[in-house]
């Protein structure tokens, strides 16, 4: 199990530089998935972020 910290979706969306809409899309489509929460906010491992970020590459870039 990871111990890394949980960032929020705005956070993760920065860092793989796509919208926050794209990750909530990400989501949606099963390539990403909330590690945790913080109120109403979802929260998500970077590594995760990364992860789902070079599926999605792969696929649109194949």
């Amino acid at each position: 199990m990871s111990t890394s910290p949980l960032i929020t979706g705005d956070l993760a969306a920065a860092e793989v530089e796509v919208s926050p809409a794209t990750i909530r899309k990400w989501v949606q489509l099963g390539h990403l998935m909330a590690a945790g929460r913080q109120g109403r906010r979802a929260m998500y491992r970077l590594e995760d972020v990364f992860a789902a970020e070079r599926t999605v590459h792969r696929r649109t870039s194949a």
